[in-house]
């Protein structure tokens, strides 16, 4: 007992966290709250009001926006190269170089164990190049350029916050060898069941609901699909929550309602009898832990990313795929018909796991361990895939 007293602080871990959506945030709050008390952590993000609830030891360091130029504007250096290696390089932004210069100071005076960069190439990069191992968390898409594939292959690991049944076909060993898969990481997977999520939203039980999802990253879906939808189904009522991109020549029928930004998207989904949505982290795990019929329509991302995902969803018998939104009433009745006649609740509900932060914890805390040579705080798991 007297030898524990004398155990050295552990080394803190690092989080970067990008601010396009909601996704890395949640994510990232899932697992740190999931760490043991005494792991220090600090979290480098542009903004600091997109986080749920964390340990009230973790320090938010509000950088500047590695994406956004700061002001005043710039010089144009556009006409120098940008390295493959690199995505998002401009010169002469000050608020890279103090962003950037914010985190390796904290290198270099906090001696961290781990870096966990969700999502930048080049802040992995970065700590790769400040002598600190990072973990890379990997996304869908096409990520096989040059630039990825530095900070993957210069990676102590991998977090793939998604089952191993999505992995992509193109990912090598050398990838999914030090991949962790996390399937359901950072949402609560216990969603309502459908009574209790229509009593809580004042839906009567016989009531036919369509449920469209547009997610944050992007600017929303368009607003005549929409239309066209629901006058293609008077039956039903369609409901639509998140932004819309509004359009002069659409009509709007009675039972379409555009209800915007909510704080209840996990009763409308399981409220829902058919979800027509995007496939951003947190909206899929959602959909998935309800079992809902599931139209996939992925809103653009750099590097395909909802492409991707949304084609291995299809692949795995968790969605049906579709490019865009239909353009017609006949095409929407395909599709719907199509989401039904493949749905298989079981199959979806079995690519999300109830403890993936908790184990994503473990799985960080041995691997520090193994970096440095300490017994890890956690009892770990392998290198392996939650199942």
């Amino acid at each position: 007992m007297k030898d524990l007293l004398f155990l050295p602080a552990p080394r803190p871990f690092g989080y970067f966290v990008h601010h396009q959506g909601r996704g890395h945030a949640e994510r990232c709050a899932a697992i740190v709250n999931a760490l043991p008390g005494h792991r220090p952590v600090r979290i480098f993000c542009a903004r600091d009001d997109i986080f749920p609830r964390l340990r009230p030891d973790v320090e938010i360091c509000k950088i500047p926006s590695l994406f956004e130029p700061p002001e005043p504007a710039p010089a144009k250096m556009d006409w120098v190269p940008t390295p493959q290696t690199m995505h998002c390089a401009p010169l002469g932004w000050s608020t890279i170089r103090e962003a950037m210069a914010c985190m390796a100071q904290w290198f270099a005076e906090a001696d961290p164990a781990l870096l966990i960069s969700d999502v930048s190439a080049e802040v992995a990069q970065l700590a790769r190049l400040c002598s600190v191992p990072h973990v890379k968390v990997i996304q869908h898409g096409d990520r096989s350029d040059p630039g990825h594939r530095a900070a993957y292959d210069g990676a102590a690991g991998l977090l793939a916050p998604f089952h191993a049944d999505l992995a992509q076909p193109g990912w090598d060993q050398t990838l999914t060898e030090r991949m962790f898969f996390a399937p359901g990481l950072g949402i609560d997977t216990t969603m309502p069941d459908r009574a209790t999520a229509r009593r809580r939203l004042g839906i009567a039980d016989g009531t036919k609901v369509a449920l469209v999802i547009s997610g944050a990253g992007g600017n929303g879906v368009s607003e005549a699909p929409l239309g066209v939808a629901a006058r293609t189904f008077p039956d039903t009522q369609w409901i639509g929550i998140g932004a819309v991109q509004r359009d002069w020549h659409a009509t709007m029928p009675a039972n379409l309602h555009l209800r915007g930004w909510v704080d209840t998207a996990a009763e409308h989904i399981a409220a829902a009898d058919l979800v027509i949505a995007s496939t951003g982290n947190t909206t899929c795990h959602q959909i998935l832990a309800a079992g809902r019929p599931w139209i996939a329509v992925p809103e653009w991302r750099y590097f395909d990313e909802q492409v991707e995902k949304a084609r291995a969803l299809d692949r795995a018998g968790a969605a049906f795929h579709l490019p865009a939104l239909p353009a017609s009433a006949h095409r929407w009745r395909e599709a719907v018909e199509q989401a039904h006649a493949r749905h298989d609740p079981a199959r979806q509900r079995a690519l999300v796991a109830p403890r993936a932060a908790e184990d994503t914890a473990a799985w960080l805390e041995g691997l520090s361990g193994r970096l440095w040579g300490e017994s890890p705080t956690h009892s770990s798991p392998e290198l392996a895939t939650l199942s």
